[in-house]
C-alpha cells in the first residue's frame, strides 16, 4: 500500500467513524412530545398573541405580557433587566422595520413545578429595510411565570 492509498484509506475511515458518531448522538436526542398538552397549547397561544403584538407594534399588549422583573438576554445586545428599556428598544428598532415568524412545529414547552413553563423554539425575523436578505431560523427560550390564570414572560434568551 502506497502512502497515497494509506492517506485515502485513513480519510475514509475517519469520515465513516465521525459519521457513525454523529448518528449515535442524534439517536440520543429524543423526539419532543409535550409533557402537558394543555400547557403546551396555552404557551403556543401566548406566543402567538405576543408576536402578533410585536409584529403590529402593539406596545400595550407586549407590556402586559412582560413581567416587571424581566431579564432579556440577547446574544448580540447583551442583558437588559429593564422592562421599559426593552419596550423602548423594540419600539425604536423593531416597529415597522422587522417582523417575526415562528418556525412551524418548533415550539417545545416544559413545565416548571410551582412556577410556570419554559418555551423553546425557532423563529425567523424579516427586516423590511433589507428585503432581499435571507432570514435564517434562530433559537429562542422564554420563561413564563404563572400566577393563577395570569402568565408573564420573566426571562427571554434570544439567539441569532
Amino acid at each position: 500500500m502506497t502512502i497515497k492509498h494509506l492517506i485515502q484509506f485513513s480519510i475514509v475511515a475517519i469520515t465513516a467513524f465521525a459519521s457513525a458518531q454523529e448518528t449515535n448522538y442524534k439517536n440520543e436526542i429524543p423526539t419532543y412530545e409535550p409533557i402537558n398538552l394543555e400547557m403546551h397549547q396555552k404557551i403556543e397561544k401566548l406566543d402567538s398573541i405576543y408576536f402578533d403584538a410585536y409584529n403590529k407594534c402593539d406596545m400595550k399588549t407586549q407590556e402586559s405580557l412582560y413581567s416587571e422583573d424581566l431579564e432579556f438576554f440577547h446574544d448580540k445586545g447583551g442583558l437588559s433587566t429593564s422592562k421599559q428599556d426593552v419596550l423602548k428598544a423594540i419600539e425604536k428598532n423593531i416597529c415597522g422595520k422587522v417582523t417575526r415568524t415562528l418556525v412551524k412545529g418548533s415550539i417545545e414547552v416544559y413545565p416548571i413545578h410551582k412556577y410556570g413553563a419554559v418555551q423553546i423554539g425557532y423563529h425567523k425575523f424579516f427586516n423590511k429595510q433589507e428585503p432581499n436578505q435571507k432570514s435564517i431560523a434562530s433559537k429562542f427560550i422564554m420563561i413564563w411565570q404563572q400566577k393563577n390564570d395570569d402568565w408573564k414572560i420573566t426571562k427571554v434568551i434570544s439567539l441569532h
